[in-house]
């Protein structure tokens, strides 16, 4: 996407850095751009799957939506509340998580946009573009990912990433919840106690509309703790057959286009990059998880650790100053998580 190197950034993480933005060959991408390459993939009979960053769609701390200016198209005299945008959407499906967000630097950056916003959506892209997606949310509990996100913007890691400073606005989790509660109440996903636009309430269809996908959101937790089980969970919930092998890529053809995928956010990912499966946190084999003692193994969860403890922790790994970042910027986020965490998906029994 394009929220921190294109003409279009909302992120002043590269602010004042023209050089490293068109370095990574997105310094020209607008979101026009990336919608149309979409399109062009889904017309070649692809179901499109992008997992992305939801501060990307979001503006950064709560500012009024503008609409992105390559996806405006402003009638005259009408305003775009009422009016149209630019850009033919593509059909695909959007996962989206709330571990980074948007930074609290005084740096500036090009949003706010000049073009007006739609009402309601928290978001620079048209609702009628967002229609022609299916989303699904990934969430992660801020005790984990916020000190993960730190440990990328410090020694070592920092030479690879390129982020030498941590923004605690880049959570993401408010955002997250914002866009969340937006797709629920608009009709862009369904849940059975979903209160519509219209006043009703219905599982069966949103807004006279059978086809809209349902809430599908996923806690990280669950998934490490019983993949096969979320995995197919999810599958059946996006209309899609599981097969045992989506939980296994150990071969060099899938080992080498990650690496080609990822390059982008180099240090980002490079537990998953070297990876070769996902298998339950507790070592359970798949073949295992029948029988009767294994699935009592996976209802055991990992074991919960007390407030003290993690603090102990970030302070033994990054210091006292750095705990206290953590500390806070995890607090922060908590409320927004737990809101989430209410409508994860559950494996069948």
């Amino acid at each position: 996407m394009s929220d921190s190197l294109s003409p279009e950034r909302m992120s002043v993480r590269y602010e004042g850095e023209e050089e490293a933005r068109n370095a990574t060959g997105y310094g020209e991408s607008t979101y026009k751009t990336v919608f149309d390459h979409l399109e062009e993939e889904e017309s070649k009979g692809k179901r499109v799957f992008i997992k992305d960053i939801l501060h990307y769609l979001v503006p950064p701390k709560q500012q009024p939506p503008k609409l992105a200016p390559s996806l405006s198209q402003r009638k005259r005299g009408i305003g775009t509340e009422n009016g149209t945008n630019g850009v033919n959407g593509s059909n695909g499906d959007v996962h989206l998580n709330g571990t980074n967000g948007v930074n609290g630097s005084n740096k500036s950056a090009p949003f706010p946009f000049s073009t007006e916003g739609e009402r309601s959506n928290p978001t620079i892209v048209p609702k009628a573009l967002l229609e022609k997606f299916h989303f699904t949310f990934l969430i992660r509990d801020p005790h984990s990912s916020i000190p993960s996100y730190y440990r990328c913007t410090i020694p070592p890691l920092e030479d690879m990433t390129g982020f030498h400073e941590f923004y605690p606005d880049e959570a993401g989790y408010d955002e997250l919840r914002r866009f969340f509660d937006y797709a629920r109440e608009s009709g862009l996903v369904r849940d059975k106690h979903t209160k519509l636009q219209n006043g009703t309430t219905n599982g069966d269809a949103t807004n006279g509309h059978t086809d809209v996908p349902e809430v599908c959101l996923v806690d990280a937790d669950d998934l490490l703790d019983d993949p096969e089980g979320i995995i197919r969970a999810y599958c059946k919930s996006v209309g899609l057959d599981f097969h045992p092998d989506m939980l296994n890529w150990d071969n060099d053809e899938l080992q080498s286009e990650a690496k080609t995928v990822f390059e982008k956010w180099r240090g980002f990912h490079e537990d998953a990059i070297h990876s070769t499966d996902l298998k339950p946190r507790k070592h359970v084999s798949t073949s295992q998880i029948r029988d009767s003692v294994a699935k009592l193994i996976l209802k055991q969860k990992k074991a919960a650790k007390t407030e003290e403890q993690w603090d102990a922790e970030w302070k033994e790994k990054y210091g006292e100053k750095a705990a206290s970042v953590i500390r806070k910027t995890v607090d922060q986020n908590m409320p927004d998580f737990l809101y989430l965490k209410q409508f994860a998906l559950k494996a069948e029994a």
